[in-house]
């Protein structure tokens, strides 16, 4: 591998392990006396402020000929295609509040097939069958990493069904940072799509806000969670999946599994057993198989 290859690699790994450690993150606001509304409000309040303010630099430092200004249309679809991202936080925040770390991770990272079946029905394309091999090892892999052949072991149904919910809003995150006004510099289109977000978390949590919202929440975890989980990572990927490639770079993106998993083992003292770790690993292989054709171009002619 080359150089801008191998930066490539560091740049959406540490992307990455940024948003696999914001669910830790969470659960310690949440031990704080947060509510789940006022963590995802300030998440997305602080990240879209930064966001609109890198714009604003970046505005004053371009000369305004090189800035392409998205027109109204593609404006408005954009903050439309930031309503998944918007309802990801929100769903898997609150699954956060009934079942584990290593359990919600696994939950979103159903997202790997989940994409595949949006794939089919949206954009017509048919799973290979490495793809639907992949698939079935993964929901293996679900099975021993949620630990739910533990008879000791009761999840809480509604952690799980959050979390279901939360893959289904991830996979349609990508859908549309993948397809939506596509010719735009990517923070400008990530700007509007964080507004779109904001707004759909307003709504979503606006009225438990009214009840309980104390504004320290902005400053102690906002910036916090803003930072690891909505400003970084985009900023990392933007700049390391040019140089690896769509396809590695998804395979380095499941390090967020492993990442998060740990995070709360040392942290927060969640227990993970033997076959829990086999799951993760059985996940972290499908997701690398999903992906085969792409590591084969790596390869030197």
């Amino acid at each position: 591998m080359n150089n801008k290859s191998i930066k490539g690699i560091l740049l959406v790994a540490i992307g990455a392990s940024s948003y696999g450690i914001v669910a830790t993150f969470i659960k310690k606001g949440l031990a704080d006396g947060y509510t789940t509304a006022e963590l995802t409000f300030a998440q997305a309040l602080v990240g879209a402020s930064v966001i609109i303010l890198l714009n604003l630099i970046s505005n004053r430092v371009s000369s305004s000929k090189a800035i392409n200004r998205p027109s109204r249309k593609d404006i408005f679809k954009l903050m439309l295609g930031g309503i998944p991202l918007g309802l990801t936080s929100t769903f898997y925040y609150l699954s956060l509040r009934y079942i584990p770390v290593s359990v919600c991770i696994v939950m979103l990272m159903q997202s790997v097939w989940i994409g595949v079946v949006v794939d089919l029905l949206v954009n017509k394309i048919k799973p290979a069958p490495i793809k639907l091999v992949s698939i079935l090892i993964v929901l293996i892999g679900t099975v021993l990493a949620t630990n739910v052949l533990n008879a000791d072991v009761e999840l809480d149904w509604r952690g799980i069904f959050w979390g279901f919910l939360a893959a289904i809003s991830y996979s349609l995150t990508f859908l549309a940072t993948n397809n939506i006004a596509t010719g735009y510099r990517p923070m400008v289109r990530s700007m509007f799509m964080l507004i779109g977000s904001l707004i759909m978390v307003s709504m979503v949590w606006g009225y438990s806000l009214m009840q309980k919202f104390d504004p320290s929440v902005l400053w102690t975890w906002g910036l916090i969670l803003a930072f690891f989980g909505t400003v970084l990572p985009p900023l990392l990927f933007t700049k390391g999946m040019p140089l690896v490639g769509v396809g590695l770079g998804g395979i380095i993106a499941s390090i967020e599994l492993p990442v998060s998993v740990t995070m709360a083992y040392l942290f927060i003292h969640e227990t993970v057993n033997v076959y829990q770790w086999i799951g993760i690993v059985l996940i972290l292989f499908a997701i690398a198989l999903m992906n085969i054709s792409f590591i084969k171009m790596l390869k030197p002619n």
